[in-house]
């Protein structure tokens, strides 16, 4: 369906597995400080139980009216096992787009995790599962299932556009997103600076800590 404010487009080719395990050892704030520190979404908080894995996968996009959730089931068949579906509801948070029954759903599909600018319900029950789970916010009252939508169109969550197709990411600091061609030269940076965080861990462990870097910072400081 191609129908402007009701399209439903395919679902992007999913990034490379090998890709995807890197990124799932990698903390989300590694690829932020490698993409200026100006990216990634506010105010979208996870409410899943924490986990040492990152959450990484392929977005398959919904933009929907808020409180409703027809076009977020249909979705569900536009995924593939290791897609991330990613929920414009453009905020709202008056009605529940998921909650318990759904995200299961979502889970035994497959999915790597779900992220609503919404809401979710059942919080209790979601944050018993370690399926990641982000959302703006929490409300008992359920779902409208009117439509309109559209599916695998670009989004804005938490004031992050996401392509349909692009990598997205989160873990307990947040979520970022990118796209898949980038992923390559984003990895390799962040193992990078990964490995510099590690001597500087190594160093404070062992009762010491070179802060001569300071000075440095200091000297080249814009008043």
């Amino acid at each position: 369906m191609t129908e402007l404010g009701a399209r439903r487009m395919p679902s992007w080719p999913q990034a490379e597995k090998t890709q995807i395990d890197q990124l799932r050892e990698l903390a989300v704030a590694l690829l932020s400080d490698n993409m200026h520190r100006g990216t990634g979404s506010l105010g979208i908080s996870p409410y899943h139980k924490p986990s040492k894995w990152t959450m990484a996968g392929t977005a398959v996009t919904v933009r929907t009216r808020g409180g409703d959730n027809l076009l977020t089931l249909r979705a569900l068949d536009y995924c593939r096992p290791g897609d991330v579906l990613v929920i414009d509801a453009g905020g709202d948070v008056s009605n529940a787009i998921v909650g318990g029954i759904i995200t299961a759903g979502a889970a035994m599909l497959g999915l790597a995790g779900m992220v609503l600018d919404g809401a979710i319900r059942d919080v209790a029950e979601i944050r018993e599962r370690e399926f990641p789970v982000y959302a703006r916010g929490v409300s008992h009252r359920g779902p409208y299932k009117n439509g309109p939508g559209e599916i695998n169109v670009p989004v804005c969550i938490g004031g992050m556009v996401v392509q349909p197709g692009d990598i997205i990411v989160g873990d307990q600091d947040g979520l970022l997103a990118f796209p898949a061609s980038e992923a390559a030269t984003l990895i390799q940076q962040a193992l990078v600076q990964q490995g510099k965080e590690q001597q500087q861990m190594d160093e404070i462990n062992q009762g010491r800590w070179d802060r001569s870097f300071i000075a440095a910072l200091e000297a080249r400081a814009v008043n």
